[in-house]
């Protein structure tokens, strides 16, 4: 009885670990998110997000609610890209994924938290994301940031006079409607 016991809870323990969804495998969690993000099923790519990514989630959230329309969530359409191999470093993983048509590249970040790998949908990590790209262009990060401060500045300062005032003449005529 004791061996049959024994192979019972062997198989169950079998069992239990093939159930888990791949979050032993950061590409099929990666896959996994952009399945979500696809479906527009943020809860589901909150599942499979750092804590830190919940902020910028909820944002396209509301973004998606506001604008059912919107094909900006057509760009995770996995038959239009190719995932690269994970490269894994302790405990974070990134993966480069090439849109087809274009050929462009992002290297997607995932965090191991609490043994499971997590994608990193957060403002840092798309910020890395973009200081890549720039360097992958040519271009330098400071200098592109100092070159556009520049233009706001010269440029763009007195448009931007011009639309605040606006908008607070706006709002003097709402307050003044509602004082009413």
């Amino acid at each position: 009885m004791k061996k049959y016991t024994l192979i019972l809870m062997s198989l169950i323990t079998v069992m239990l670990f093939s159930c888990k969804k791949n979050d032993g495998d950061p590409k099929a969690v990666l896959s996994q998110f952009f399945d979500a993000m696809a479906k527009k099923d943020i809860t589901k790519a909150k599942s499979l997000a750092t804590e830190e990514s919940k902020s910028l989630l909820d944002l396209m959230e509301v973004g998606l609610k506001m604008d059912t329309s919107s094909n900006e969530i057509n760009k995770y359409d996995q038959s239009r890209m190719e995932f690269g191999e994970p490269v894994i470093v302790d405990d974070k993983a990134t993966i480069a994924v090439k849109e087809k048509n274009s050929g462009e590249s992002l290297s997607f970040s995932l965090k191991k938290v609490k043994g499971s790998w997590k994608v990193a949908f957060d403002k840092a990590s798309m910020i890395n994301m973009g200081m890549e790209k720039m360097k992958e262009s040519g271009g330098n990060a400071s200098e592109n940031i100092e070159k556009a401060m520049k233009g706001i500045n010269e440029k763009e300062l007195d448009s931007l006079k011009k639309g605040f005032r606006n908008s607070m003449k706006t709002l003097d005529s709402v307050s003044k409607e509602l004082n009413k």
